[in-house]
């Protein structure tokens, strides 16, 4: 592991509550927040990541909210917003915002609406970004998720940009599923800091020199994750992360972003909650139910949650 990273640990991508009006629900917003980072177990946050529907909020409602976390008292410097868009322009605005409010870094999808775009594209698009920012405060955290973006980011890309930005190119959430990617990632640029976008991968991570994770289900998980993250060479450890790895297949046998919203409405008892932005919608009453049901059975699940809003 990287001796002192800008950030490690269990990172929560935060899920966004939204109101009657449809709109960001700022009060369940830092309240939630203040829990990941008490309770909830997590080190930071990653705002506006795909769990947090990023890609369905306006730059101004992403403004806001990220305000909203620094003015309820968050330290910004253990936040990651998501600020990688397919507008180079909207990009750079919402980078420089985060910037400016002191946020420890930034976590940056590739333009992924034109699909297979080059390494050569990719590079430019990128070096504008930070040669727009021109600020020495900027770290960013590149978001490797090709299964959902198409868009990734080869090893030779990651070279070069870390050659030419080695102080502000930092790290990389690898969403990919795909262990072998990021072994390689781990073996070819040991100085950077890979954060596994699963839990699922976490302590064979942290065997392997990275620095945490930043997963979704750190929401209503992070508590067991902050346990093997603080434990990792432990007798224990890889009984927890069994126990970790039970959790998240149980997860993933629903729709994962309702059914992390419909926990966080059931141990609420808060029905706001579950609201989802259209497109994607909320799961139906008995599947909620069912969810909430299996996973204590199954795995004695259970969110002890302060009062709600």
């Amino acid at each position: 592991m990287i001796d002192q990273p800008n950030f490690s640990g269990v990172i929560a991508p935060v899920l966004t509550p939204f109101g009657e009006d449809g709109d960001p629900d700022p009060a369940r917003y830092t309240e939630h927040a203040e829990w990941l980072l008490g309770d909830g177990g997590c080190n930071a946050l990653a705002p506006f990541g795909t769990t947090s529907e990023a890609n369905s909020l306006g730059n101004d409602e992403r403004m806001d909210l990220l305000e909203d976390l620094v003015e309820a008292g968050i330290d910004p410097q253990n936040l990651m917003p998501g600020t990688g868009t397919c507008s180079l322009s909207d990009t750079i605005t919402l980078t420089q915002h985060a910037v400016d409010v002191g946020c420890g870094g930034v976590l940056m999808l590739p333009p992924f609406f034109y699909k297979a775009p080059s390494d050569d594209g990719l590079f430019q698009y990128f070096s504008e970004v930070i040669d727009e920012i021109d600020d020495d405060r900027l770290r960013v955290y590149l978001y490797h998720i090709p299964p959902i973006s198409q868009v990734g980011f080869s090893l030779d890309l990651i070279d070069r940009l870390r050659k030419e930005f080695p102080e502000i190119v930092v790290g990389l959430k690898d969403s990919s599923g795909d262990w072998d990617n990021m072994q390689a990632i781990l073996e070819r640029f040991p100085d950077f800091e890979l954060f596994p976008g699963s839990e699922a991968f976490l302590l064979d991570g942290l065997r392997a020199g990275g620095v945490g994770t930043i997963s979704a289900s750190a929401n209503v998980n992070g508590a067991m994750m902050r346990k093997l993250f603080d434990d990792w060479q432990s007798e224990s450890a890889d009984e927890v992360q069994a126990q970790i790895i039970a959790i998240r297949k149980t997860l993933q046998g629903y729709p994962l972003i309702p059914v992390m919203k419909a926990l966080m409405a059931h141990y609420r008892a808060d029905e706001a909650w579950a609201v989802l932005r259209a497109p994607n919608m909320a799961l139906d009453s008995a599947t909620a139910r069912r969810a909430v049901k299996q996973l204590a059975d199954e795995h004695g699940f259970k969110l002890d949650l302060a009062t709600p809003v």
